[in-house]
């Protein structure tokens, strides 16, 4: 994953820190508008919970009695008692190096891995670490899966990407774009190809321009080549192949639509602050929230095909997610939607957010029929468990460290791991 301006490396506060505004609502409003096309420019064990009730609130708690808990969980997301947070499966801390982004989290194949130096993988059950990679990340770029391939970056800065297998780390695949190109990063990956985004270099050794590329995921070799405008920038980039179709978005406002076998532009929209490009993609859709609007683009042909907006102009949309065939999302006034992605029409509107004066969302992930959320730092956030049918808020999670980095979720659909700073937590499902 790339940085951005929400994580700030060293110190600092968030750039993401929620508004603390009322208000909410939703108007709907289905769109058949052409498109408009313009080019790109320019060890540890036990924990430590945040109790919370049916309602979330409540005050951390302080550290564990450094005893790993087990056993069945209770139901309802693995809620302790009167829908307290669960104490932690176990607890490690890791060698993370984390920016906020979404993807420097991930679960699979009975393991768990935070992007860190060097890149280790823990047992998903006991935390034990599995394996270790010495100089397997780079920090700040993402670790893509797809495949059964966990997609990296080299750290060696060679021009190399390279594919592991997650349950053992050993290598089984490679590529390498050439001399004229300069750190290679993925970017998404589909069920043939791997997408990156890399440096060009001029005479002097210099870069001035980027190209975007895809290998072949058996190969390794480039299936194509396309040098992005001058004026673009290799970081910020957010994207998702979905089909016939490569969009994404970078720190110049551009949301871009390329064809995933030739890499010929489709179409280009400019945005406006997009929660610094973050979207959702569903079937034949990219959903971007754009401030207090949130519209939905046909990926064949960039037509808009439906939008929704906030009641308010001054409450934002914050970072989208489509779990199991919903759009998740909530807005800086703390109101938390699920929404049919297809058509943008509500399914539930919840308050429970701000009514137990919790942060807002950044990112989704599901296990069990319950929609976990994590928050940038906050008093009031943490992991949050949220009632996937209602919206309804059963408890909170927060370790009371105070670490200034924003927390990261994953689920293996067996655990829900959340990682804040290089504390690593297994919570039962």
């Amino acid at each position: 994953m790339t940085m951005r301006g929400d994580g700030v490396p060293g110190g600092g506060l968030s750039r993401r820190r929620a508004l603390r505004l009322a208000g909410g609502g939703l108007t709907l409003a289905a769109l058949t508008v052409g498109a408009t096309g313009c080019r790109e420019d320019g060890s540890d064990l036990g924990g430590s919970g945040s109790s919370g009730g049916p309602g979330g609130s409540g005050a951390s708690k302080g550290p564990g009695d450094g005893k790993p808990v087990g056993g069945d969980a209770p139901a309802g997301g693995g809620a302790g008692k009167d829908g307290q947070a669960p104490e932690p499966l176990w607890t490690r801390t890791t060698s993370a190096q984390t920016y906020g982004d979404n993807d420097e989290l991930v679960a699979t194949g009975g393991v768990v891995i935070a992007s860190g130096e060097p890149l280790a993988a823990l047992d998903a059950a006991s935390g034990a670490e599995r394996w270790s990679l010495e100089d397997g990340a780079v920090p700040g770029a993402p670790m893509l899966l797809g495949n059964g391939t966990l997609y990296l970056a080299s750290a060696t800065y060679d021009g190399t990407v390279a594919g592991y297998d997650p349950a053992s780390g050993k290598e089984t695949w490679r590529s390498h774009l050439g001399k004229g190109y300069r750190q290679p990063r993925p970017i998404a990956v589909d069920d043939e190809q791997v997408y990156v985004i890399a440096e060009v270099l001029e005479a002097d050794g210099s870069s001035r321009t980027n190209v975007i590329a895809a290998l072949n995921s058996r190969t390794g070799r480039p299936a194509w080549k396309e040098r992005r405008d001058v004026g673009t920038e290799g970081n910020g980039i957010h994207a998702h192949a979905q089909g016939r179709h490569l969009v994404y978005t970078d720190f110049k406002k551009n949301l871009t639509v390329r064809d995933t076998t030739t890499g010929r532009q489709v179409w280009t929209h400019k945005t406006t602050r997009t929660n610094y490009g973050f979207f959702a993609v569903h079937e034949n859709l990219v959903i971007v929230p754009q401030g207090p609007k949130l519209q939905a683009f046909a990926l064949a042909d960039g037509s808009l095909k439906w939008s929704a907006e906030t009641a308010e102009s001054y409450v934002s949309f914050k970072e989208p997610a489509v779990l199991d065939g919903v759009l998740y999302l909530a807005d800086s006034s703390r109101t938390l939607r699920a929404l049919d992605p297809r058509t943008g029409k509500e399914i539930w509107t919840s308050q429970a957010l701000a009514d137990a004066n919790l942060t807002v969302p950044r990112q989704y992930v599901k296990a069990g029929g319950v929609l976990y959320a994590a928050t940038d730092l906050d008093q009031r956030g943490g992991v949050i468990a949220i009632d996937a049918r209602t919206g309804a808020v059963r408890w909170t999670f927060n370790d009371g460290s105070g670490d200034y980095h924003a927390w990261l979720v994953a689920t293996d659909g067996k655990h829900v791991f959340a990682l804040h700073g290089k504390k690593l937590h297994a919570l039962p499902v």
